[in-house]
Formats: C-alpha cells, sequence, structure tokens
C-alpha cells in the first residue's frame, strides 16, 4: 500500500482589524485539525488581520514577526500542533507584506512573501523568495493567491523538490466578480499543477460583506489538475484529505 499524509484546510470567516477573533478562531482550528491527526493544516490569506489594503488601516494592523505580540501568538499554539500555514499583514522596518507564516507547534519555521502582487495591493512590497519546508517527508512551498497566475511561481517549487503547493487565497469579491471568476480560480490553479505534477492544497475565506462575497474555493488538487476533494462554496468548513505521498521517501 502506499504512504499517506493528513493535510487540512480550513474555510473561514473574514475577520477585519479584529485579531483576537482570529487568534481564537485559528487556535480552535488547529485544534479540529489535531484531533483529526492533520500533519499540516492551511488557513486563508491575510487571516490573522483580514485582507487590508488601504495602507494607514494595514500598517495599524501590521505584525513584526520578531515582537513579542508575535512571540505571544506562538506561545498560545498547542505544544504538538500540526505544522500550520496562514496569511497576516507583516511589517519589518517601514515596509509591509502580505505573508504566509509557517509555524510547527510553537516555532516560526519560515514565512513566503506574496511575489506578484495585484494594483490593488500597492501598500504590500513584494517578496523575492520562495523557500522549501518540510514536515514528515512532505516538501511543500507556498503560492499566495494571485501568486498561481505565473507559471514560475511554481515552477519554482517543483525545481526545489516541492510535492505540494499550499495556497492561502483571499476571493472576497463583488458580487459579479465573484460570479465571473467562481470556477476560474481551481482552473488556474489545474494548470500549475499540470506543468509541475504537483499537488495543490487551497484556503479561502467566505462570507458576505458590503456587496461582496466569498465562495472559496478551498480545495485539493491533484498532478492532473483533477479537483480531488472540495468543500462546498460559501460555507465554512475544513477540510481533510490523505494525500498520496507513494511508499517511498519524497
Amino acid at each position: 500500500m502506499g504512504t499517506t499524509i493528513r493535510i487540512a484546510a480550513a474555510q473561514t470567516p473574514e475577520f477585519r482589524e479584529d485579531i483576537a477573533a482570529a487568534t481564537g478562531h485559528l487556535l480552535h482550528l488547529v485544534d479540529r485539525a489535531q484531533r483529526e491527526y492533520a500533519l499540516l493544516l492551511c488557513l486563508p490569506e491575510c487571516f490573522l488581520q483580514g485582507y487590508l489594503t488601504d495602507e494607514p488601516v494595514a500598517r495599524r494592523h501590521a505584525i513584526d514577526l520578531g515582537s513579542s505580540a508575535f512571540a505571544a501568538l506562538l506561545g498560545m499554539f498547542p505544544p504538538d500542533a500540526p505544522m500550520t500555514v496562514f496569511g497576516l499583514i507583516e511589517v519589518e522596518g517601514d515596509r509591509l507584506f502580505n505573508t504566509a507564516v509557517v509555524v510547527h507547534r510553537q516555532t516560526l519555521v519560515g514565512r513566503y512573501r506574496k511575489t506578484h502582487l495585484l494594483s490593488r495591493e500597492r501598500c504590500f512590497h513584494a517578496g523575492d523568495a520562495a523557500d522549501v519546508f518540510e514536515v514528515d517527508g512532505l516538501r511543500f512551498g507556498i503560492n499566495i493567491c494571485f501568486d498561481t497566475n505565473f507559471p514560475a511561481a511554481s515552477k519554482s517549487l517543483a525545481d526545489s523538490g516541492a510535492f505540494l503547493i499550499v495556497c492561502p487565497a483571499n476571493n472576497m469579491l463583488p458580487r459579479h466578480t465573484a460570479e465571473e471568476y467562481r470556477h476560474a480560480h481551481n482552473a488556474v490553479r489545474a494548470e500549475r499543477c499540470r506543468e509541475t505534477g504537483m499537488w495543490l492544497v487551497s484556503a479561502d475565506v467566505t462570507g458576505e460583506r458590503d456587496g461582496q462575497i466569498g465562495w472559496g474555493p478551498t480545495a485539493v488538487l491533484g498532478p492532473s489538475g483533477d479537483v480531488a476533494a472540495q468543500l462546498p462554496l460559501n460555507q465554512p468548513g475544513l477540510l481533510v484529505f490523505d494525500l498520496p505521498v507513494g511508499s517511498t521517501s519524497i
């Protein structure tokens, strides 16, 4: 029989300018994933503070990964928590980044800063590195949402030996745009899977506010681009999936 590694991805409500509520939900999801024996958990883009692109607002809520506030957050994770990837707005010096952090148990093991920025993301600086991480032999890299529109972003991960693309996303969009792109997100991500032979897991927000709607999708796609598992659109939930990694080490 082949080997599998259990992963999880959360489709969550959107938390905006409420780090305390987001942290509470984060720890709830970590606990759920832990009880499901998942080794890797993915949450949406900018999950901690919300997808804030107005610079004064984003800067007010941004967090320095070397700060006591972030250290306190790490200390809230269970000592045996799964490796967790979640989005936040990071500040370093005077620069803001759209960042996904990788936390294992109570330790920050790395980060990825979004490389390809939308025009509305002018408050952020682009990242310039794409590391590969590992948990229990599973090697993965991160593309944040719009990054998956660029073949080079996933190719660099494949070239570094990644087996899985982890994709935190935030597709809270005006209703007409959400309808237009309802099925496009998986279609674009499927192209990256077929090009590289990698698996992909995405996590997105859901709900409605101010004429906008977030449907997702939160899904797992296989190397052929087929959807292997997906949560229902516009419903919060935790997707748990046994990723087939073969009978030998990856």
